[in-house]
């Protein structure tokens, strides 16, 4: 009785089993690459937002050079120093590029040097909010701004004070026990919220402070919508920047406590 062959089962299975390890290899190295890089992230998420959006900055490479280059040491003790200084007006054009915000005439976020770090104001206009209507619910706008903020912080290891804010006369419903202050609260804290889901560790957050309508801006009424605002302040140092001052009126009025984290 002549003996039966053995079936041919083909090799197909390690055609297979090869591009899943190549895979498996190339989702690795990207994670890595990601993690060691995280502008990547930002420009990936960037790309599922919009695919055809041709104004991303394309600067980001040659800023990361020039902010190197004039940094003056790791630690920056002497913050006043030329060099220093040059090396936070890099990150400060850096971040305005990647929001974009140059060419506008009524800038969104304005950024200033500060002693120790960057200062910015971040503004919630009925133009340009950063949140939804007298809620904490952020825009897609304000989710883009505090996404790419989580990452300049991480990156650059900066300290964070948030400040909330809000404009007098501000219609916040029937409700008489929520008031600027528990939204100008709220607010700074849904920002904290979303910088740590993003990319920032939750102990680079120092303070967050809710001021209700009591710190207008100096020499912007007190009604403007300007006044609703995140302040957020970067520091390169473990001491606490001085609160956003009101505008004088002959008496300097006493500063409030602010609401506890």
């Amino acid at each position: 009785m002549a003996k039966k062959k053995h079936e041919h089962h083909g090799g197909a299975w390690k055609v297979a089993y090869a591009d899943f390890v190549t895979s498996m290899m190339a989702l690795f190295l990207v994670l890595w690459i990601a993690n060691f890089k995280p502008e990547i992230l930002i420009y990936t998420s960037l790309y599922f937002k919009d695919p055809t959006n041709k104004n991303w900055p394309t600067t980001w490479g040659v800023m990361e050079k020039e902010i190197q280059a004039t940094r003056k040491d790791a630690s920056l003790n002497d913050q006043t120093h030329t060099e220093n200084q040059g090396f936070l007006r890099a990150i400060a054009r850096d971040f305005n590029r990647l929001l974009n915000v140059n060419d506008e005439e009524k800038k969104p976020i304005d950024v200033t040097i500060t002693d120790d770090g960057l200062k910015m104001q971040i503004y919630n206009r009925s133009k340009k909010p950063i949140f939804k209507d007298n809620t904490i619910e952020f825009t897609e706008w304000g989710n883009f701004v505090f996404q790419n903020l989580a990452w300049l912080v991480q990156r650059y290891n900066f300290q964070v004070y948030l400040e909330g804010h809000a404009p007098k006369g501000l219609d916040l419903g029937s409700n008489k026990n929520y008031t600027p202050w528990e939204l100008s609260s709220d607010r700074a804290n849904a920002a904290r919220r979303l910088m740590e889901y993003y990319a920032m560790s939750p102990e680079k957050m120092k303070r967050i402070a809710g001021f209700g309508d009591s710190q207008p801006l100096p020499d912007i009424p007190s009604e403007s919508e300007d006044n609703q605002r995140l302040t957020v302040s970067l520091s390169l140092t473990q001491s606490a920047p001085t609160p956003t001052p009101s505008p004088s009126s002959g008496s300097t009025p006493e500063t409030p406590k602010p609401t506890a984290r």
